[in-house]
């Protein structure tokens, strides 16, 4: 056999795997949303759910789930950015760099069921947040922090080594060299992941089963006092996210129309992420070309 032969024999193989994959995945995606675009209207996004009769909606977890979303990035970008800048910049090669970074890794690699455990074990009970959206959050952040890190740190590698070279040798400190030169250009990188992981945090259920809780107090959303039990702005108060919604219908919803709130919730919750992801690539070619200068 020819190397010309062998190397088309190759495309082929690698071409049609790509292909199938494609089409599992298009196929898992269209029967998603086929089952669940029908039962997806205004009173669906806005009502609560109900126990026992049909005609329930998904409001409260919606509003949850993004509540969600954004105390976990509220705790998540900051130390992030901190631990990565300080990793790509500060962090002097050696045993305790690499054990550190060996760590981050082991960390991403966690499975988030584990992840939820440990939420249960230290958060909820030892430290006595109880089952809440801040529990929640603290444990997604121990969850996405190991993404954020190497997102900074990859951002912070992208930046040409002559810029930084010469706004040392123009002589601004090492700080303002960070925040003034690096930072802008390492943004369009860091950006993106912080969206693809804002994408996750949205979908992820088995991490928030055992700490933000599978119930939610009936809410007022004219009570915007974040003190007060039934006002949607409390962080402390349980709450029930959209996806472990979704499980807990599949599980053991009592509903007549179960089956379609289920998959009313599922297609939600995929249209949500696959907008994640779409606003990523969006943001990132938007700073791209803004920090380039390209057209």
């Amino acid at each position: 056999m020819s190397a010309k032969t062998a190397d088309k024999i190759a495309t082929a193989v690698i071409i049609a795997l790509a292909g199938v994959i494609v089409l599992i995945m298009v196929g898992l995606l269209g029967f998603i949303l086929v089952r669940g675009l029908g039962h997806i209207s205004f009173d669906f996004l806005t009502s609560p759910p109900e126990t026992i009769k049909a005609g329930g909606g998904i409001g409260p977890q919606l509003f949850n789930s993004l509540f969600l979303l954004v105390l976990t990035l509220i705790i998540t970008i900051p130390l992030g950015l901190g631990a990565g800048i300080y990793m790509s910049e500060y962090a002097k090669p050696g045993k305790l760099t690499n054990f550190i970074r060996l760590i981050v890794e082991v960390l991403s690699s966690f499975p988030s069921i584990v992840v939820g455990l440990f939420g249960l074990l230290v958060i909820v009970n030892v430290f006595g947040f109880g089952f809440s959206l801040f529990s929640g959050a603290l444990a997604l952040t121990v969850f996405n922090l190991p993404l954020m890190v190497r997102i900074t740190e990859q951002g912070m590698a992208s930046v040409p080594q002559a810029q930084k070279e010469a706004s040392l040798a123009l002589g601004l400190s090492k700080w303002k060299t960070i925040k003034s030169i690096m930072l802008p250009i390492a943004l369009p990188v860091i950006l993106t992941g912080t969206i693809l992981a804002a994408g996750r945090v949205f979908g992820e259920a088995a991490a928030l089963l055992f700490t933000a809780g599978m119930s939610s107090p009936r809410l007022d959303f004219g009570n915007w006092n974040p003190l007060s039990p039934t006002s949607p702005l409390n962080p402390f108060r349980p709450a029930e996210t959209l996806a472990v919604h979704i499980w807990k219908i599949n599980s053991e919803g009592l509903a007549p129309d179960a089956p379609e709130i289920a998959a009313g919730a599922s297609a939600v919750l995929i249209i949500t992420v696959l907008l994640f992801n779409l606003l990523a690539r969006w943001v990132g070619r938007l700073m791209y070309k803004k920090f380039t200068a390209t057209k």
